[in-house]
């Protein structure tokens, strides 16, 4: 008898720590994350939205295709970067593409032409975040250049003024984390709220 109570006492108090760990694990640390979250950062616990007239139109983190059924850019709204997941925030990837793969580099060049005429610009002037995705394929943001770039051709479509327009990205360019990590970035979602809302 008192082997058999030997030999089960160490699976009881594993069992006991099994309970224990599962409750303050799983239930009270996940709680007690959520509290903390939902008090001092709420907007980026909820999943940083951005809302327009109180309605959701997406996240300030995932970019979002501002194209047509077809596919076709929208003159009238600032384009985001390509993405190799179809702005799909369960489907984040890359293109895995190496630099020299003929794919890759028939995607570039057939991205390169596009805007070049739908913007107006030299093909070398095109920045390289307009013609290659991000690595994980949802990046919301792209460069201060590329959004300029984009200015006449938006401000043309939407008959606007290029000087008010211009304003727009001025006030939405982003700058460097803690003054010196990254590069300065301007999220395009952000942006195009600002634009269907001016003049409103």
């Amino acid at each position: 008898m008192a082997t058999t109570r030997g030999f089960a006492r160490p699976y009881g108090v594993a069992l006991r720590y099994l309970l224990v760990a599962t409750v303050a694990l799983g239930i009270v640390y996940p709680v007690v994350i959520l509290g903390v979250g939902q008090l001092a950062l709420p907007a980026q616990a909820n999943g940083s939205l951005v809302s327009v007239e109180g309605e959701p139109v997406g996240s300030a983190l995932i970019g979002q295709s501002f194209t047509d059924e077809n596919g076709e850019a929208l003159p009238e709204w600032f384009q985001s970067r390509p993405s190799a997941a179809g702005y799909d925030g369960g489907a984040s990837v890359g293109s895995n593409y190496g630099p020299e793969n003929p794919d890759f580099l028939a995607e570039i060049e057939a991205r390169r032409a596009a805007i070049a005429e739908s913007d107006g610009v030299s093909e070398d002037d095109i920045p390289v975040d307009a013609l290659t995705t991000s690595g994980s394929g949802l990046d919301p943001h792209i460069s201060p250049e590329y959004a300029y770039q984009q200015v006449t051709r938006v401000a043309d479509a939407r008959g606007l003024g290029e000087t008010a327009v211009r304003g727009l990205v001025d006030a939405a360019v982003q700058g460097r984390d803690l003054g010196y990590l990254g590069e300065p970035a301007v999220d395009v979602l952000e942006l195009n709220v600002a634009l269907s809302q001016l003049g409103s």
